[in-house]
């Protein structure tokens, strides 16, 4: 069975994605940059409205994965809170600066997570480690639930040989999330290339402010267009997945 997470930034991409029949979601906003940790609100909100697990990216800022005392400090408060709110799992990633997985700050993370009985999720700060293997192997030693990567490329679908390579060495000994630019369009490919078993993604699509007055010089035509999950597209995801 592929288990299918969709990545959103508000409770109506997560209602959508739902409704859609994916395996869960995993919380943020701040996409434009990658990805940051949600407002506690919309935390609290997901986990009131949705009956699928929420897993929360643990992101203090955008930029790199290298962090500073206050910006672990931040990392640790918020798994905190994720744990006493009840969310299902967390999602992170610390290296060093020479491209290395920070083993001894997300083995802290990892052993505070597990307080609260999370799954822990490595992020694509694994994609920018210098030497995948042995992240994969840091990654599997630290007790991690899965790894989220496009290949080291810029989407797993250029990253396809990288990514059934990966599967290969983690022999089952941790999941394999492919995730960066997966469509329905590639989807099936994707999977039969690689033998993954887990799937990530937004999947969505633009959709027009319903504001009548726009200030055009202060804002672009893109400033009112906002991006959320889109049902037709991950029905056909979720329908294609589920051949496998």
């Amino acid at each position: 069975m592929i288990n299918i997470e969709v990545c959103v930034d508000s409770i109506r991409s997560a209602k959508i994605a739902e409704s859609a029949g994916v395996s869960r979601i995993e919380l943020c906003t701040g996409l434009s940059v990658g990805g940051i940790t949600p407002y506690y609100s919309l935390i609290e909100e997901s986990l009131s409205v949705l009956h699928i697990p929420v897993h929360v990216l643990i992101r203090p800022r955008g930029g790199d994965f290298l962090y500073d005392d206050t910006d672990f400090c931040l990392i640790k408060r918020d798994i905190e809170f994720c744990g006493k709110s009840g969310c299902h799992g967390v999602v992170i990633g610390i290296l060093t600066a020479d491209g290395e997985v920070d083993i001894d700050r997300c083995a802290e993370l990892i052993s505070l997570a597990r307080e609260y009985d999370l799954s822990v999720t490595f992020h694509r700060a694994f994609d920018c480690c210098c030497n995948l293997q042995k992240a994969l192997e840091d990654v599997i030693g630290l007790g991690c639930d899965r790894i989220l990567t496009s290949g080291g490329c810029s989407t797993a679908y250029q990253g396809m040989e990288n990514i059934k390579q990966l599967v290969l060495l983690s022999d089952e000994r941790i999941k394999i999330m492919a995730g960066a630019g997966i469509t329905s369009n590639n989807i099936e490919k994707l999977i039969r290339k690689t033998g993954i078993k887990e799937i990530h993604g937004t999947f969505s699509s633009p959709v027009e402010s319903n504001m009548k007055y726009k200030v055009q010089s202060l804002f672009s035509d893109q400033d009112y267009i906002q991006y959320f999950s889109d049902e037709n597209i991950l029905k056909e995801v979720v329908k294609i997945s589920s051949y496998f």
